[in-house]
């Protein structure tokens, strides 16, 4: 269906309310580059529809076509990535006695690791804007398999922390943070489905990498293993080369166009240091969503409760392993259970995407959200009954299902929180966020064992914080929600009356076709903005 700018007339006014009606083709492509398609008509003077093309060879419209293919791709790099550092486990005991290395020396291999996993994100997003999705992947492909190879020469701890820790974290950011925001503009009226399918990439990587792990391990040792693994990493090159970009050259070029030249014009009246503060003040803007952690009290409550919740999310999979083998377990049979982890999110996850897909469940997110996060908190609290094979298994499976719940709708609330055009800004000031307690859950927890020489003290601890943080996002979310309720009926909302002029009607059209940027802040931001969020 065509759409054309610069509409004048009534007749016009019609094609846009039909063009509003079909969410699954130019909309959705206009909420990706809305600000890029209508700079670049103006200047050229055309009214003439603009069609999707890639870098070589046309791309259908979301929601289908290469988008599969895409998320596909997206789903094998969370796998080799988010997965990754839950396999550090295997190697744990044998990195200890290799450098003499306490539990808190140790764990701070797989905490750094994750920590600059989630702190990348501005840089990320830089090199997103300017080289495009597709390249910042290839990118972090090639970072993290030389990180993991090079970790196979270290001879300190200390260098570990640098090759297996900073570079290969760093490269897992790059690979990550990009797979998912494409995936996003490919899907829009079936992004509930396609992010609950993809985080099942995390569940593939839990499900096969301790098994790959456990194996390189007993035939080559952690030296070979972390060689062969950095060699597995560069398959992210492979993923990234197929998320071709919705929009030709010539549209991913744009913003680069728009945005720098401005800024040397400003040099001119107001001086390089006041020229220097608005280009940092855009920068922060556009790569940190600081304004919204100000101004959308939603994303403020989100963050803070997901900030929270990483403090012991991710440390029972790193110490997991440990706790079973302590007791002695086989590490064969430890490393067994990540692996059932694994395969039961990769059952559980596309399933509950289609369920949470569904009409009703629109608004909804959050809670369900909060809901599965409580039973997660809740659920490490069994390892703590015993270490047998048994128990653990009950916990591993029910750690599982609610994971899946969590991991399945982890961007989707984020996603219904804010406008799409704004996603790579929150997530990378949401992933700084993250990054702090990531960096510290694992060494505090590292430090509670070798002063306690018990490691369920670490699990028992680890429930008290994600059930406390699920505890708070839904009770502040309840809140917020009724209060906006209560706007709406004290005083009742007056809709304004409806102009007779033509001129009224069409932009009232071209509004609900093609929203812009500060109109959707302003929505977000705004008590009537939540409520129909709602």
């Amino acid at each position: 269906m065509n759409r054309r700018k610069g509409s004048k007339g009534a007749g016009d006014c019609d094609s846009l309310q039909m063009e509003s009606k079909a969410p699954e083709q130019t909309p959705n492509m206009g909420q990706k580059n809305g600000e890029i398609m209508d700079s670049e008509e103006v200047e050229n003077g055309k009214s003439e529809p603009i069609v999707p093309v890639a870098m070589d060879g046309a791309v259908t419209a979301p929601d289908g076509g290469w988008g599969w293919v895409v998320l596909v791709a997206t789903i094998l790099v969370l796998a080799l990535t988010l997965g990754f550092p839950s396999c550090m486990g295997i190697f744990y005991t044998d990195l200890q006695m290799e450098f003499q290395a306490s539990n808190q020396e140790t764990s701070w291999v797989p905490s750094i690791m994750t920590s600059v996993l989630h702190a990348g994100g501005p840089f990320c997003s830089v090199l997103v804007e300017r080289f495009g999705c597709r390249t910042t992947v290839m990118l972090g492909g090639v970072l993290s398999g030389l990180g993991m190879a090079a970790s196979s020469f270290t001879h300190t701890i200390t260098e570990l922390y640098v090759t297996a820790g900073v570079i290969t974290g760093l490269g897992f950011c790059f690979s990550f943070q990009p797979a998912v925001t494409i995936l996003g503009h490919y899907f829009v009226r079936r992004r509930a489905f396609a992010n609950a399918v993809s985080s099942s990439g995390t569940a593939l990587g839990l499900c096969t990498l301790p098994l790959l792990g456990n194996y390189l391990h007993t035939e080559l040792g952690w030296r070979g293993s972390f060689l062969v693994l950095g060699a597995v990493l560069l398959n992210c090159c492979v993923c990234g080369a197929v998320m071709r970009p919705l929009w030709g050259r010539r549209h991913r070029g744009q913003p680069l166009m728009n945005h720098r030249p401005l800024q040397p014009e400003e040099e001119k009246p107001t001086g390089r240091m006041r020229a220097l503060w608005a280009g940092l003040t855009s920068a922060l803007h556009h790569h940190m969503a600081f304004d919204l952690l100000r101004n959308n009290l939603r994303y403020r409550l989100y963050a803070v409760g997901i900030t929270w919740m990483m403090l012991g999310f991710v440390v029972p999979l790193i110490y997991l392993v440990p706790y079973a083998t302590a007791h002695d377990m086989e590490q064969s049979r430890a490393a067994l259970l990540l692996s059932i982890l694994g395969i039961v999110n990769i059952v559980v996850r596309p399933p509950i995407g289609l369920l949470f897909s569904l009409p009703w469940f629109k608004g909804r997110h959050i809670y369900v959200f909060s809901a599965a996060l409580l039973m997660n908190g809740l659920s490490n609290s069994i390892c703590c009954i015993d270490a047998s094979f048994s128990v653990l298994l009950v916990y591993v499976v029910t750690y599982g299902l609610s994971m899946s719940v969590v991991g399945s709708l982890m961007f989707t609330v984020l996603m219904d929180t804010l406008d799409m055009s704004r996603f790579p800004a929150a997530l990378g000031l949401l992933a700084i966020m993250e990054s702090v307690t990531l960096l510290i859950g694992p060494p505090l927890a590292g430090i509670m064992v070798d002063r306690t020489g018990e490691y369920f003290y670490v699990f028992f601890a680890c429930s008290a914080t994600v059930a406390s943080s699920a505890v708070f996002l839904m009770v502040s979310f309840y809140w917020l929600d009724r209060r906006v309720l209560k706007g709406q009926q004290v005083p009742p909302q007056v809709s304004p009356p409806k102009p007779a002029s033509v001129n009224n009607v069409v932009s009232q059209c071209q509004y609900s076709s093609v929203p812009t940027k500060g109109d959707k802040d302003k929505a977000s931001d705004s008590e009537t903005g939540d409520a129909a969020r709602l």
